[in-house]
C-alpha cells in the first residue's frame, strides 16, 4: 500500500463454526453501505479465531488478505467502539471484536464508517484510514 493510500479496514466477529457464506453476505452488506472506490479493503479478526474455517473459507472467496491481530491491539482501540458488546468481553475481554479489529487495522487514525452490524452468528463493522 503506497503512503498516501487509503485503506478499508473490515473486522469480524463471529461465533465458533459461523459460515463463510454468513461472513462473506455480511461483509458484502458492510462494504455496500460504504462510498469505497480504489481503496485497498483488508480483513482482520481477533487472533483467537486463527483456527476458524469459515472466517478462512470466507477471506478466500473475497479473495482479500486476512489478518488476526492480538487481544491487547484490539483493547488499544476501545476508546473509539460505539456499539459494545457483552459476549465479546465476557469471551475476550475485548468490548467488540468488529469494531476494534476494523479500528485497529485502518491505522492510528482510523475513522469507523460502519458501526457494528450484526446477522446470525457473525458481526462486522468497516473502518477507513491509512493503514499505519
Amino acid at each position: 500500500m503506497g503512503s498516501d493510500e487509503i485503506m478499508i479496514a473490515v473486522g469480524i466477529g463471529c461465533r465458533r463454526g459461523a459460515s463463510a457464506d454468513s461472513i462473506v453476505e455480511i461483509v458484502r452488506q458492510a462494504l455496500a453501505r460504504t462510498d469505497h472506490k480504489s481503496e485497498a479493503i483488508e480483513l482482520f479478526t481477533i487472533d483467537d479465531k486463527r483456527d476458524e474455517a469459515g472466517l478462512l473459507a470466507a477471506a478466500a472467496e473475497l479473495r482479500l488478505p486476512l489478518t488476526f491481530l492480538s487481544r491487547a491491539a484490539l483493547q488499544g482501540v476501545e476508546d473509539r467502539i460505539v456499539m459494545a458488546s457483552r459476549q465479546a468481553k465476557a469471551a475476550f475481554d475485548v468490548a467488540s471484536v468488529s469494531e476494534a479489529a476494523s479500528l485497529a487495522g485502518a491505522g492510528r487514525d482510523a475513522v469507523l464508517v460502519v458501526a457494528r452490524i450484526a446477522r446470525q452468528d457473525v458481526t462486522c463493522a468497516v473502518a477507513r484510514g491509512d493503514g499505519k
